[in-house]
């Protein structure tokens, strides 16, 4: 008796619903049939599918693509006619006809009870979509220019997404849409922008089809490795981005840090060889060398490249002649201060002009020329100048 008491109840909730159902979806369509209130008709529509009996109900999906449709196509009319409406509004309508559409043609292809598959409503709503599609673009670039990050990564990963849907697999190929790379260039700046790795990354692949802005792509996507703490990518992307773009700011000075952090100071000076045979004069590249070469402990090499930086530069790279000084302070280090007396003053003798220079360029990089002078100064019995650098670095 309870069994059928219970299965009566069941019975009657799910006719109350069904008649709820029917009444809502027949006044959805009156109302857009009179094109009144289609804003109305969308909540009828998005209340039902909160009910998970009625989720798959093409119907339902139908009528709410409609309304929609139909408030896009008054939006877009008060904008033909300079009327008020607001463009973020406008646009949004625009991506959600994108949504829905493409919700309801996941659904249309769900093969009925007996395994046919009758898709409905894909060629008319691909056709309609399709002669929207630019907002997503638009939409896109609008949002980036209000710094709405986030925002416009949603359109132009829309714009981007739509490529793939077999809602548009007839109307939609990748490679005759000229914009789908730059579209996925913005979608990367604006992952970039919003600080998120894995939306800097989503497209990167894509982006870098677009040949004109491919080396800011490659720091995009460097910043997003090293963000995710992925040491070896980040490396990997840097060099990528040098061997195309060596005379490129961005990549060369991050990959010597890179390879000096990690102790890799035979490549850093590869890479400085590789680069100075694209620019041989580069200041930069010179440097790097003459410090790799340092680093390697080559100091007679870090001193003559240090030495040519500073014939061609002078006081414009005044790092170099710390280099120089540092690199025959090293050399002085490796004497034997008892048996090699006469060759320990000649080498500091030779670094003091050097670290003095130094020190008059840049005068507040005490910590610097100070210790290097404090040893010099020492070796060479130099007791006043030694006097005034040991007050120096008291302070």
């Amino acid at each position: 008796m309870k069994i059928r008491i219970t299965l009566f109840l069941l019975s009657l909730m799910l006719s109350i619903g069904l008649l709820a159902q029917k009444k809502e979806i027949s006044q959805a369509r009156t109302l857009l049939k009179n094109g009144k209130n289609p804003e109305q008709a969308e909540q009828l529509m998005t209340k039902l599918l909160k009910d998970s009996a009625n989720q798959n109900d093409k119907r339902i999906y139908a009528l709410w693509f409609q309304a929609v449709a139909q408030q896009y196509d008054k939006a877009n009319e008060r904008l033909y006619l300079h009327q008020n409406q607001d463009t973020a509004q406008f646009l949004a309508l625009a991506r959600r006809l994108f949504s829905i559409g493409g919700q309801l043609d996941t659904l249309d292809m769900r093969p009925d009870h007996r395994g046919r598959v009758d898709i409905e409503y894909r060629r008319q709503h691909a056709q309609q979509l399709l002669r929207l599609r630019p907002n997503l673009f638009n939409g896109g670039a609008f949002h980036f220019r209000k710094r709405a990050y986030l925002t416009a990564f949603d359109f132009f990963d829309t714009y981007i997404h739509n490529v793939h849907q077999p809602l548009f697999s007839n109307v939609l190929v990748d490679s005759l849409d000229p914009r789908l790379s730059e579209a996925a260039y913005w979608a990367t700046l604006s992952g970039y922008r919003q600080h998120d790795p894995v939306l800097t990354l989503r497209h990167r692949h894509l982006a870098l089809r677009d040949t004109a802005k491919a080396a800011l792509t490659l720091q995009y996507i460097a910043e997003a490795r090293r963000w995710l703490h992925d040491d070896s990518l980040y490396a990997v992307t840097l060099l990528h981005g040098f061997k195309h773009y060596p005379l490129n700011s961005y990549f060369f000075p991050r990959l010597i840090d890179y390879y000096t952090e990690h102790q890799q100071h035979t490549q850093a000076l590869q890479l400085c060889d590789t680069a100075l045979a694209v620019a041989d004069t580069s200041r930069l590249f010179l440097f790097a060398k003459a410090t790799a070469l340092f680093n390697l402990k080559r100091y007679d090499e870090s001193l003559q490249t240090a030495e040519l930086i500073i014939d061609r530069f002078g006081d414009n790279m005044p790092e170099a002649y710390f280099l120089a000084g540092s690199a025959l302070v090293n050399q002085a280090l490796l004497l034997d201060p008892l048996s090699q007396k006469k060759q320990l003053r000649k080498t500091y003798t030779k670094a003091r002009p050097y670290m003095e220079r130094f020190r008059q360029l840049c005068p507040d990089q005490r910590q610097k020329w100070g210790t290097a002078l404090y040893r010099i100064y020492l070796n060479l019995n130099l007791g006043r100048q030694f006097d005034e650098i040991d007050k120096l670095l008291e302070k």
